[in-house]
């Protein structure tokens, strides 16, 4: 997977938003205006940096060496994959949806049905 791939998997989420709130090299994705991934453009090694539950966070790194915690994000909730091919394309893919999970059922009942499309 290369960036232009990683970012426009990202961008294809369900209300995926794009920005650069911190420098011009990083960029920032957020569905209901909450991040879900960071990717630093500037890297020499492409990585991704996803929310993920606190259990599948430590499983995570104790299964990949291409996962470790986030730099200067909370190390409970975030890991940054270093896409060097020791994960597959698919398994990366299945974190991304699973750090957009996470974000938006960390949203208050009304915001959740909102993204999901859920009338009552």
């Amino acid at each position: 997977m290369n960036i232009e791939e990683l970012f426009d998997y990202c961008m294809s989420i369900k209300g995926a938003e794009a920005s650069t709130p911190f420098d011009e090299s990083t960029i920032v994705i957020k569905v209901m205006n909450k991040m879900f991934a960071l990717i630093p453009t500037e890297n020499e090694t492409l990585s991704i940096t996803l929310k993920c539950n606190p259990e599948s966070a430590i499983e995570l790194r104790e299964n990949y060496n291409c996962v470790e915690p986030a730099y200067h994000m909370n190390k409970t909730y975030w890991n940054t994959i270093w896409i060097d091919g020791s994960m597959s394309d698919n398994e990366i893919v299945n974190w991304i949806n699973h750090s957009v999970d996470e974000v938006i059922k960390k949203l208050p009942k009304v915001k959740q049905a909102e993204y999901y499309g859920v009338v009552k």
